[in-house]
């Protein structure tokens, strides 16, 4: 364990950067909001899931042990209407965007260590959950369904800074004659559609979603975890109604450190499924590099809201290539000298982790990436290197690169592609053109990256 970084977090429960404590030592409990999986991923829902791995893959590498878990809402409204429109079941749809969603992780080169959770396989849970609310009276039975009493928490509205007595009932909060007050949310619903449904001591019906995170968090991390994350838009009411529900029963507000990343806007627009002014994940990976949307996330502070042009992730790509040529070079140099392997660490590997360590500023981060590569280049083209050091930048490259999450796929040469390539250098520097020519059309055809 490294205890030489002292981690700053922004904690959107105080709205100030904080000195980050662990509920238990060398340890990380995390959960971040996962997808409500009806649809594909646009890269706007990337951003919380290429950020938080990033804050994972940091915390791992100074040497936490961190226990990451994000759901899936694999029962919704939304995945009931599709299925009704496809004709088919909602574990269809479920799966098939589950699916999509974990494709979207692998390109974007997401580490899979990751607990995922489904509310369809949680539903005891989650009623046992309810009915304690109910019998301390933080919810209610109205009809068929099951409402929680917003008014039985005196410290609701503490994560968005609202007060109670001045929230108004607005479209993000249901109007319902049931309720006892109309700020009151939902936990159970009876529904009496051909959707999936469940029996449980309130009737048939489905869960809330306000409910759903609070009770999965219960099941594999517990009642009070080190890190809560998600997107700004789920602050408020989604995030504040899993601390009210969480409050009541437990006297604590879930998270110690809740921490929210800013939106991905495209023209001056929420990105939004329901708008329809989205860019799918999908189709961004197969028009450019995957890393360059990586690369563009992250390049931005993640409480930052990131205006999306084209030209943006144009750019990021050409960046990517920099990056990839640059760690290419220095493998294929200690390869080709039989010298591949790490040494230590540069001092500004140190430089780059207190910029991850004071709100995992990632676009800090990178450009100390940056003032590495001017190094490794440098040394690239001084002919007296010597190979120690040429390892030490490997390292150095390598570790930050696995920080960011930054994939540059690069085969290993064999036995004989190493004599080839030997060879063709050989050939080269004896001016052996004709040599040299035929050697390299041998590595072109081979499809061995230089």
């Amino acid at each position: 364990m490294n205890n030489n970084y002292n981690i700053k977090v922004y904690n959107s429960l105080t709205n100030k950067i904080e000195d980050f404590k662990t509920i238990k030592e060398g340890e990380v409990s995390m959960y971040v909001c996962g997808p409500t999986v009806y649809d594909h991923q646009h890269i706007g829902n990337a951003r919380p899931v290429v950020f938080f791995d990033t804050v994972k893959r940091f915390l791992k590498y100074i040497g936490y042990n961190v226990k990451h878990v994000s759901n899936f809402t694999d029962i919704d409204d939304k995945i009931i209407l599709s299925a009704q429109k496809e004709g088919v079941k909602e574990e269809e749809i479920s799966s098939r965007y589950m699916q999509a969603f974990i494709d979207a992780n692998v390109a974007l080169n997401c580490e899979m260590d990751v607990i995922r959770p489904q509310v369809t396989k949680t539903i005891p849970e989650i009623v046992s959950f309810i009915n304690d609310l109910v019998k301390t009276n933080h919810a209610y039975v109205s009809g068929d369904d099951v409402y929680f009493r917003v008014q039985s928490d005196d410290k609701y509205g503490c994560l968005s800074n609202q007060k109670l007595d001045e929230l108004e009932v607005g479209a993000r909060i249901d109007i319902n004659s049931g309720k006892e007050d109309p700020r009151d949310f939902t936990l159970w619903k009876k529904t009496s559609d051909t959707g999936r449904k469940w029996d449980s001591c309130f009737g048939a019906g489905r869960p809330g979603w306000h409910t759903e995170c609070v009770v999965m968090i219960h099941k594999i991390l517990g009642d009070q975890i080190d890190i809560h994350g998600g997107g700004i838009d789920l602050k408020f009411p989604h995030h504040e109604n899993e601390i009210a529900q969480n409050y009541s029963l437990c006297k604590n507000t879930l998270a110690n450190y809740w921490i929210h990343n800013a939106r991905l806007d495209l023209k001056g627009e929420k990105m939004s499924k329901s708008l329809g002014n989205v860019i799918w994940i999908k189709d961004i990976v197969k028009e450019y590099h995957p890393m360059a949307l990586r690369l563009c996330l992250l390049s931005n502070h993640y409480r930052q809201t990131i205006q999306y042009q084209s030209d943006m992730i144009k750019q990021m790509e050409q960046e990517y290539y920099k990056i990839e040529k640059l760690f290419i070079s220095l493998y294929r140099k200690l390869e080709l000298s039989y010298n591949l392997k790490e040494g230590n660490v540069l001092p500004i590997m140190n430089e780059f982790l207190n910029e991850m360590a004071y709100d995992f500023n990632t676009a800090n981060a990178i450009a100390k990436l940056y003032d590495l590569m001017k190094i490794i280049n440098t040394h690239l083209r001084d002919k007296n290197i010597t190979i120690s050091s040429l390892q030490d930048d490997y390292k150095t490259l390598k570790d930050m690169l696995y920080v960011l999450g930054i994939n540059v796929d690069i085969k290993p040469l064999n036995s004989d592609e190493l004599k080839l390539v030997n060879d063709w250098l050989d050939a080269r520097n004896n001016k052996d053109f004709d040599k040299a020519d035929i050697l390299r059309n041998k590595i072109t055809e081979l499809g061995i990256r230089l």
